[in-house]
């Protein structure tokens, strides 16, 4: 299922608000990088690990369906076995994308998700994305 970069550009465009699912609260951590990168480029990221209760200054939520503001994009650091859940949650919240990072692809989530609407990147950095597209 691959994306065009106008696709990609777009997607990016039309968030605000990224929910991060498995962001580690550990520096040396891919999510933690990559959630530092968004809240410097300016979006609104929502940690989500049901282990933390705040990862970088920001509340952290145990599920999606606990954060009480609209969630523009879910951006997922779990194994690709572990992506079915959160994009039910994904759908459930109404969300407008999943995008799952480099290395990590579900196509049965995946197509569950573009079935609901919602937009789908699998397997690509949003940090290197966006960096190429907007810097």
């Amino acid at each position: 299922m691959l994306v065009s970069l106008p696709e990609i550009t777009a997607i990016l465009r039309g968030v605000q608000t990224i929910a991060v699912v498995g962001l580690s609260p550990k520096a040396s951590r891919p999510s933690n990088d990559v959630a530092r990168y968004l809240m410097a480029a300016g979006f609104t990221v929502i940690p989500v690990n049901p282990g933390q209760t705040d990862i970088l200054g920001a509340k952290c939520y145990p599920s999606l369906t606990e954060i009480p503001v609209p969630v523009d994009l879910v951006n997922i650091f779990r194994r690709s076995e572990d992506v079915g859940p959160v994009v039910d949650e994904a759908i459930a919240i109404h969300a407008k994308a999943v995008w799952m990072q480099q290395g990590i692809a579900n196509e049965t989530a995946a197509a569950k998700a573009k079935a609901a609407g919602l937009k789908v990147i699998m397997d690509r950095c949003i940090k290197v994305d966006h960096a190429n597209l907007f810097n």
